[in-house]
């Protein structure tokens, strides 16, 4: 054999063996196409991947791979344009399967020139649909924790500072009642004291919402009767939303119990709805429903009760929908809101082991779901205490602010008790040993020894003797566990004698 035909058998050999390969490689979609873009050949891969035959898909238009949508603005031709003038195309994008299932492709387009013409292309498509749902789940995953850190953040400097504005609303609240005693009938200082008065309480509420976002509010959880309770603010709803806003309610039968702190389960509820009014300016219904749920993706697994408001107001724009958790976050006009109701809403949902959801489309409404987990305990009705009117006896005041010990100790001698004073807790220790206290009414929040340490150590020495915490901040308070009673600051006179009546009767 001559020189010519060894050569020439060589490089039949090497097609030969180049287009077995090609042939071969089921991972990747391996097809020419001619100048015009039309298949003029097919791989197994190709095969695997689009699910054409040969003979359904050689000779046809390669522009049937895409969507209407990219068909329509010319995409398939813009591809050949610029593989061909720039010498290659690569992009990832959807691509269509013959039986109409879409899969996320990446494409790669070269040109095939002989002698410098044009020829035709060599397009390698590769499914990478499962790839790209990772790495969404990821970047889902990596937005979250984002969110779940600055949450956190926010909340360490929210709850710090409203544990420091608790002191100081501890002392104006307890003046207040101090003024008001001593007042006498002057109507110009009596109406400043009532100022000063519902200036303290909104403070305080506004504290109370800072605190329960924060997860560091001391709450009082028990079973209830979500059924019971949502009919129990039914009314107070319906006054808040005004004449042009109807309430729907659907609550399902024998919905589950859950155990919450009432008080801050009533606030989320009025704001909730009130968000939900205030997003329809021009009147509207409100939808509120509870029903039992079985959740199975991590990290709220188990029976639910998903409690759910929904309105069909304006809608959260995307670019919000992130922030509306935040502490004074607000879209409302200034004076019209505090920016404080839904990081109530949230702090309450995590802080009784739950979670909230919000879903929302422009000009169609926003529908927030609040989950909390089931109580298999039987619920307990509610218990009014009687407001006691004194005592008498010697209580051990445990304060290290100063001006709260004052406060404190003044509204106790009001009730009829004598007071000792101690500023942390080894002072505390060296009274007890003197004996002839009745009563320990200490702050949890202290340094060195704190409350919670101190009560357990005088429990040890005094079992019998009665003990109050205070607090209105502490993640030593979620410790308590029933223990011992905490009573929130900033309290009134009536609480603090309704806590001492309670804990020592």
């Amino acid at each position: 054999m001559d020189q010519a035909g060894s050569q020439q058998r060589d490089l039949f050999e090497s097609e030969r063996s180049f287009r077995l390969l090609v042939e071969a490689v089921t991972d990747y979609a391996l097809y020419m196409l001619d100048p015009s873009g039309r298949v003029s050949s097919w791989n197994i891969g190709a095969q695997r991947i689009k699910g054409y035959q040969p003979a359904e898909i050689l000779g046809q238009h390669f522009s049937r791979f895409y969507t209407e949508t990219d068909r329509a603005n010319g995409k398939p031709a813009r591809a050949l344009r610029i593989a061909e003038q720039q010498g290659r195309y690569e992009e990832e994008g959807w691509r269509v399967r013959k039986d109409g299932t879409f899969f996320w492709a990446s494409v790669v387009i070269d040109p095939i020139r002989e002698e410098g013409k044009l020829v035709g292309f060599v397009k390698i498509t590769r499914d990478i649909t499962e790839r790209r749902e990772t790495q969404l789940r990821l970047e889902q995953m990596q937005q979250q924790l984002a969110e779940s850190q600055k949450l956190d953040a926010l909340g360490q400097l929210t709850g710090g500072v409203a544990h420091d504005f608790n002191n100081l609303l501890m002392v104006i609240s307890g003046s207040v009642h101090f003024l008001k005693k001593s007042a006498g009938n002057d109507p110009n200082v009596l109406r400043a004291i009532s100022a000063i008065e519902t200036a303290s309480k909104r403070g305080a509420a506004l504290t109370s919402q800072l605190l329960t976002f924060a997860r560091r509010q001391s709450v009082n959880p028990q079973p209830i009767d979500l059924t019971e309770r949502i009919g129990a603010v039914r009314e107070v709803l319906e006054t808040g939303v005004g004449s042009a806003v109807t309430l729907a309610f659907d609550v399902e039968k024998n919905v589950w119990p859950v155990i919450v702190d009432i008080s801050e389960f009533e606030t989320a509820m009025v704001n909730l709805v009130i968000n939900a009014r205030d997003a329809m300016p021009t009147g509207g219904t409100i939808k509120i429903g509870a029903r039992n749920v079985t959740l199975t993706n991590a990290p709220n697994v188990g029976d639910h009760v998903a409690i759910r408001v929904e309105d069909s107001g304006v809608g959260i724009a995307p670019d919000v929908l992130s922030k509306i958790f935040d502490p004074f976050f607000t879209t409302k006009p200034v004076g019209k809101g505090t920016g404080l109701g839904l990081s109530q809403v949230h702090g309450f949902a995590h802080q009784a082991g739950g979670t909230v959801r919000v879903e929302s489309e422009l000009g169609k409404g926003t529908a927030v779901t609040i989950l909390l987990p089931r109580d298999t305990a039987r619920p307990q009705t509610e218990r009014r205490e009687a407001m006691a009117t004194g005592g008498s006896g010697t209580v051990l005041l445990v304060e290290d602010n100063p001006e709260v010990a004052s406060v404190s100790a003044s509204l106790l001698e009001q009730l009829g008790y004598t007071v000792r004073r101690a500023s942390d807790a080894e002072s505390a220790l060296c009274e007890i040993e003197r004996d002839g206290i009745d009563l320990v009414f200490s702050d949890i929040v202290m340094p060195g020894m704190d409350g919670l340490k101190l009560a357990h150590r005088l429990k040890e020495i005094r079992p019998q003797l009665p003990i109050l915490l205070a607090t209105g901040y502490s993640d030593a308070a979620a410790n308590v566990r029933g223990d011992f009673p905490i009573l929130r600051k900033p309290y009134e006179i009536h609480q603090l004698s309704q806590a001492i009546a309670k804990l020592t009767r």
